[in-house]
């Protein structure tokens, strides 16, 4: 079925339902358009959102940021930022797809429909004046014809009128004859006129206004499988995305099921462990016996345990909810508790090993150009070298004064005696790390590996010592390659014996059952121990 055919007298329906079909898909454009704007305000926001509550980044030396619970959240809010960039997609995708190309297409049948109803309208207005042309020469035949009837009238009458002359009756006669041949010509050129325009008429309604509603037909079907693809793009637009979200949206889901309550407070412990024992009893003071007020003084104020051996609380009790004034920062972390100045030190002192390494690298590296300038001084001026070296060699005394300065109090506060070993393997005064005098003078001694230093005290560990009784075990949560010396490889969900727990410096002792010991890192282990 077509609208030229069982449309052909309904111009004026067609020309509004078309113009509806355009309005329609105006209206759809707007609709996603609007919906646009809300995805890129809704991204926005999320962003902020993340932005707002990731705006103060953790320093990785605050203790939080070492709680999964912590690394959780920021997860969440990584994804979250993610999932607003899978929205601002889908808006762009709407606004490109839908929007811009739904509103260029809009544009073209537009004028496309206004060229075939400017068809129509000149079909129309031929037709028009066609019939103009056939009322005139209808009603110029209709008024000639009366007056060839009048004038024939006329001649019959002069002809039986005895007063007339032979003259006017012949003169009568051929004005009748003259009327009568007017009268025809007004006729044959009526019907020929009604002729063209039954033939253009036909022409109008059975071809040129069937072909023209057809081809409006064809635009309005067109826009609406046009318009019916952008419906379906409205969808496949964020199902497309959908995959992605849901990967945004698991790893929210891994983010709360990685949150590991027992490793935190475990984490919150090697962090705030003061290594204090708990306070004595307070000896009685029988003033009934006159004992001497100063000795019992000195017994009262004094409660027992290491708090008495540090000497920092002689003079007070020790009260575990009492308001503690912040102390004073030293340099020997003195103002910590001992197991964390312990840590601090350590920490302290393996940045000064690996600043003081990259110091003796780059005298090495100086050495070597300067026996290069040496032997080739067209490369170069050996003593422009000179003040470098200089500058070097100054700073590797300093960092072995801190390192010296450091391990004394490392020792004070009881770390890893073979730990300490790392300076006088490394960086002896007669060592091979002593590459260069502040003169620039060379020595050919190699360079041992600082690596290799440092777990110098996992070699001393199993040397002379026994198979320990286990403490526990551990689940391995990461792989680990163990290639350095003193350290065990393990794969993830390996379970080991625990022989020795971590001491603060993030390594555990651990057994095989086919006897193999070394350490692991111990954040990539989750650890049990025996009760």
């Amino acid at each position: 079925m077509d609208w030229g055919t069982e449309l052909w007298d309904q111009y004026d329906i067609i020309e509004k339902h078309t113009q509806s079909g355009l309005e329609l898909m105006d209206k759809y454009v707007k609709f996603v358009r609007e919906r646009t704007e809300i995805e890129q305000n809704y991204a926005k926001q999320l962003r902020n959102l993340s932005k707002k509550y990731n705006q103060k980044r953790s320093n990785k030396d605050e203790p939080e940021c070492r709680l999964s619970s912590h690394q959780s959240f920021l997860n969440i809010l990584n994804e979250m930022n993610d999932y607003a960039g899978q929205r601002e997609l889908i808006a762009e995708n709407l606004m490109i797809n839908i929007c811009i190309d739904l509103n260029k297409y809009l544009q073209e049948i537009k004028q496309e429909r206004k060229t075939y109803l400017m068809e129509a309208k000149k079909a129309q207005q031929s037709l028009e004046s066609t019939y103009k042309q056939l009322d005139n020469s209808k009603k110029r035949f209709e008024r000639e014809w009366r007056e060839a009837e009048r004038a024939a009238q006329h001649a019959e009458k002069t002809d039986q009128d005895i007063n007339a002359t032979k003259a006017d009756v012949e003169k009568a006669k051929q004005q009748a004859h003259m009327k009568a041949h007017i009268a025809e010509e007004c006729k044959n050129d009526y019907a020929a006129q009604l002729q063209k325009y039954n033939k253009e008429q036909n022409q109008f309604y059975f071809n040129d206004m069937p072909l023209i509603f057809n081809k409006l037909q064809d635009l309005d079907e067109r826009r609406a499988r046009k318009l019916a693809q952008g419906y379906i793009l409205f969808s496949d637009t964020e199902k497309h995305v959908m995959p992605i979200i849901g990967k945004c949206l698991e790893g929210i889901t891994k983010a709360g099921s990685n949150v590991n309550e027992k490793n935190d407070s475990r984490i919150v412990i090697e962090q705030n462990k003061s290594g204090f024992e708990r306070p004595g009893d307070l000896e009685f003071e029988d003033y009934s016996q006159g004992i001497n007020r100063a000795s019992s003084d000195s017994s009262l104020g004094t409660p027992k345990g290491p708090i008495d051996i540090l000497g920092k609380n002689r003079s007070k009790n020790f009260w575990l909810f009492s308001r503690r004034s912040k102390p004073t920062v030293t340099e020997d972390f003195g103002h910590l508790p001992p197991e964390q100045r312990r840590k601090r030190l350590q920490q302290k002192f393996e940045e000064i090993c690996k600043e003081l390494q990259k110091e003796v690298d780059q005298s090495e590296a100086l050495g070597k150009m300067k026996d290069v300038y040496e032997k080739n001084p067209q490369m170069g001026d050996p003593a422009s070298l000179a003040p470098q070296i200089n500058q070097t060699s100054q700073n590797i005394e300093r960092l072995r004064g801190e390192m010296s300065k450091y391990e004394t109090w490392l020792a004070e506060a009881g770390g890893r005696g073979d730990a300490l070993r790392y300076r006088a393997h490394s960086f002896n005064n007669n060592g091979a790390h002593d590459v260069y005098s502040p003169d620039g003078a060379h020595s050919d001694e190699s360079t041992p590996d600082p690596s290799q230093a440092i777990y110098a005290e996992f070699d001393d560990d199993f040397d002379d010592e026994e198979l320990a009784a286990p403490i526990g075990e551990c689940t391995a949560m990461y792989n680990f390659p163990g290639i350095s010396e003193g350290t065990i490889s393990m794969q993830e969900g390996d379970v080991l014996a625990v022989v020795e727990e971590d001491k603060g410096d993030g390594w555990t002792r651990v057994r095989r059952n086919n006897g193999d010991e070394g350490y692991i890192p111990t954040s990539y282990v989750s650890i049990t121990h025996k009760k």
